[in-house]
């Protein structure tokens, strides 16, 4: 059988992954990227870096397996969303990413607030108005980057712009584009109406792509420089966390994916079109089902902040116990009681998005005292993204889903501290996966059938096997439901302070 190749583009890296069908992971690889916070709120990368990293995990791949590229039969990226990537009209980047994390439109969301009825908006787009949308982030750069704004020929995603790489061929990604607010999810095209929020034109927005569409085939040129076979073909992709649900078996209502990845992700699957200003609506990768879901401005990468930036001296005891700096820390907070003896973190480190919609907040940290060590405070932050997964889910039942089961994916599911804590504040036992290699899977299994070589979209399954269950400690609940009203009451009290006022 032939093989298919997953590109993620994500956050704090890109992952590459080799699979021939119908059921072997040949190789993975990956590289770092680094995300730049120039302002306070401000969250940027550098697309080149993506597009070189690709290049990069594709001839690895390649040279670890010993598969000639001809092998490759189909290529799917995906990546977070919805990135922000501008083209001058010879191609050429005008500006670093702007991401789906990035905080800085908070006036330019309340300006589209102001001017649109938010209950028509959320008919038509099926999404709420919010910093999530690109229309937000193409106004805060036509006030403040008036040069760069006049430039502007194509706006698109992470993985579109590596696809583009990869084919030449411009598009969009169904679920970027439904997420950028820029489809009318009542007939499912790109709408000029709601383009024009963005106060530029609707040809700079590429067609938009199914995430199982062939969109164009390897170029020459990147043939040259990624080592595939030119002429390979390359499918529309998808949104990160919706491939890393699908690839965890994420199909039916009641089903919960908590992705902890560089950003927190909380997703359902259901059958019905059901908009919510609090959440963001998304298609699943199988056609005919929409994934609601819920994604905070950061996960993984507020740890990793937090790390790099309070717990440098905690590395040389990392070091002596043969353990990452993360292990040694996860070591330090399993030595502290539930609770974090009173020391509550809010982790709204770059504003926040979904259920609070905020681009005002910020993080916040209360209860210290000199008692408290950086086990304490490690603790406390892997508790508030527990505590925000209940506030999740609490959107989602009274959207009227019915959570009942809950599965852990992605790199901070490998913390067994974290999802013991996530269990006892949810009191619910967690499913953790073994094997998932996360969104790059799902990439590649679109890949797999848009090309034709595999018509199950169920077959994915094979590569995701169920491994521990963890489940909740009754002892811990009171201290965690006291502690969760804690967390919410810290940002209500605080939310008049993020924003300036009285």
């Amino acid at each position: 059988m032939r093989c298919v190749l997953g590109i993620d583009i994500g956050t704090t890296s890109t992952i590459g992954i080799l699979v021939r069908l119908p059921d072997q992971v040949l190789a993975v690889a990956s590289r770092p990227v680094t995300l730049t916070s120039r302002e306070p709120g401000w969250a940027e990368e550098d697309p080149r870096q993506w597009w070189d990293n690709s290049c990069a995990i594709i001839r690895e791949l390649i040279s670890k397996t010993g598969i000639d590229a001809s092998e490759i039969g189909g290529v799917g990226v995906t990546g977070m969303l919805p990135a922000v990537v501008l083209l001058d009209r010879k191609g050429e980047l005008l500006r670093p990413s702007i991401q789906q994390s990035d905080g800085r439109v908070a006036v330019e969301v309340e300006e589209l607030r102001a001017e649109i009825d938010e209950r028509d908006f959320i008919g038509q787009a099926g999404n709420g108005i919010n910093q999530q949308l690109v229309a937000s982030k193409l106004r805060w750069i036509e006030k403040h980057e008036p040069d760069v704004f006049s430039r502007i020929a194509t706006v698109f995603g992470s993985y579109d712009y590596v696809n583009w790489r990869l084919t030449g061929e411009k598009r969009v990604e169904q679920n970027w584009a439904l997420e950028a607010g820029f489809v009318d999810i009542r007939d499912h095209a790109l709408s000029s109406a709601l383009i024009a929020y963005s106060h530029l034109s609707a040809s700079a927005i590429p067609p938009k792509a199914r995430s199982h569409e062939v969109i164009g085939w390897v170029s020459d040129e990147a043939a040259r420089v990624t080592g595939l076979a030119a002429g390979t073909p390359v499918v529309g992709g998808a949104a990160d966390m919706i491939a890393s649900a699908f690839a965890a078996g994420v199909v039916e209502d009641g089903q919960v994916l908590l992705k902890f990845g560089g950003a927190f992700d909380i997703l359902v699957a259901t059958d019905k079109i059901t908009p919510d200003p609090r959440m963001f609506l998304d298609y699943h990768l199988v056609p005919g089902l929409y994934m609601p879901n819920g994604c905070m401005s950061t996960g993984g990468s507020g740890l990793n902040w937090f790390a790099s930036n309070f717990a440098g001296g905690e590395g040389e005891a990392a070091l002596a116990a043969g353990l990452t700096l993360h292990q040694h820390l996860d070591r330090l907070a399993a030595a502290v009681p539930a609770g974090a003896e009173g020391v509550t973190i809010v982790p709204y480190f770059l504003g926040e998005k979904t259920p609070i919609h905020d681009p005002f907040a910020r993080g916040t940290i209360t209860g210290l005292s000199l008692s408290h060590t950086v086990g304490h405070m490690w603790r406390a932050l892997l508790e508030a993204y527990g505590f925000a997964a209940r506030h999740h889910i609490e959107v989602f039942r009274d959207m009227g889903h019915q959570p009942a089961q809950y599965l852990a994916s992605d790199g901070g599911a490998n913390s067994r501290i974290w999802m013991q804590i996530v269990a006892d504040i949810l009191q619910a036992p967690i499913q953790l996966l073994k094997g998932h290699p996360g969104s790059s899977l799902g990439a590649a299994w679109a890949a797999a059938i848009g090309t034709g070589q595999t018509k199950d979209w169920s077959g994915v399954g094979v590569f995701v096997e169920l491994g521990e269950i963890l489940h909740p400690n009754p002892a811990n609940a009171a201290i965690y439901e006291s502690g969760y009203r804690r967390f919410r009451g810290v940002y209500e009290s605080l939310k008049h302070l993020y924003r300036g006022r009285p």
